[in-house]
């Protein structure tokens, strides 16, 4: 854990001095998006949906029994933990969920592909900016899954479809090769392998507008060499490093052009 800790902070210091905000940033494209989508500071009224979502959770002292996955999906620990610990530790921060709000709503994408639902704290920051996208989410732990839908359930949430399944077996299911998914949110195994094979499973679903967003690609080195490797592929034209998240467009009329900004 220290290792970790030390390695994030040496890689936000590099972040820090190479990012730039809206001044810096002379694509139109991209600096429309940061100064209309990232910086729009103005309070939403969905946003107490998704506040009272957390609270919700946080409030929440049951136990629940969790399985994470390691290499070739194999089972390799298990342990009870509170869902209002979860809540706290493994879901999306609150900044960052009304951040995913306001680029679902910025772009408004169809078809929507969640790698990782955990409780759903992004899965409904993504369900409330939707107006007219359906969500698949994926979960790979059960109870945890489990879990999510009954609190979705409990909002009232209809335009997600949860499922229960280890990742790899999704992607090679016949359903999921009839997909073009406009927008992919990847916040699942967190390491350069899972990374890569999640990348080249869903690169051939790809279309010109779609849109991609890995979560902590300076998690470790091999995320940060995984975040490498996808800014280089041939198919990528633009990508916003903004330290949490990694943004991907295959836009074909942009310039190739990697960008890293402050959010």
């Amino acid at each position: 854990m220290v290792k970790i800790l030390l390695y994030k902070i040496s890689t936000y210091l590099k972040f820090f001095y190479n990012s730039k905000n809206h001044h810096g940033i002379h694509s139109p494209f991209v600096y429309n998006l940061v100064t209309k989508c990232f910086y729009d500071w103005t309070h939403k009224t969905e946003y107490d949906v998704l506040k009272a979502y957390r609270i919700s959770l946080y409030q929440n002292k049951n136990f629940v029994e969790i399985s994470e996955f390691g290499a070739g999906s194999q089972l390799f620990k298990s342990n009870r933990r509170q869902i209002c610990k979860i809540a706290q530790t493994a879901g999306i921060s609150e900044s960052r969920a009304k951040l995913l709000f306001r680029i679902i709503r910025y772009f408004e994408p169809k078809n929507i592909l969640e790698i990782g639902s955990s409780l759903g704290l992004a899965t409904i920051a993504m369900s409330v900016a939707s107006k007219n996208g359906n969500i698949i989410s994926l979960e790979g732990c059960p109870e945890t899954a489990k879990n999510c839908k009954i609190q979705l359930q409990s909002f009232d949430v209809q335009n997600v479809e949860l499922r229960t399944t280890k990742f790899e077996n999704y992607f090679k299911s016949p359903d999921f090769s009839r997909k073009n998914f406009d927008f992919v949110y990847f916040d699942g195994n967190h390491s350069e392998s899972a990374t890569m094979e999640y990348f080249n499973y869903l690169l051939p679903t790809i279309t010109n507008n779609t849109i991609w967003i890995f979560d902590d690609i300076h998690w470790s080195n091999g995320m940060t060499n995984a975040w490498n490797i996808i800014k280089k592929h041939p198919k990528v034209t633009v990508t916003i490093d903004t330290f949490q998240w990694g943004i991907v467009f295959f836009r074909i009329e942009q310039a190739k052009q990697n960008f890293v900004v402050r959010t």
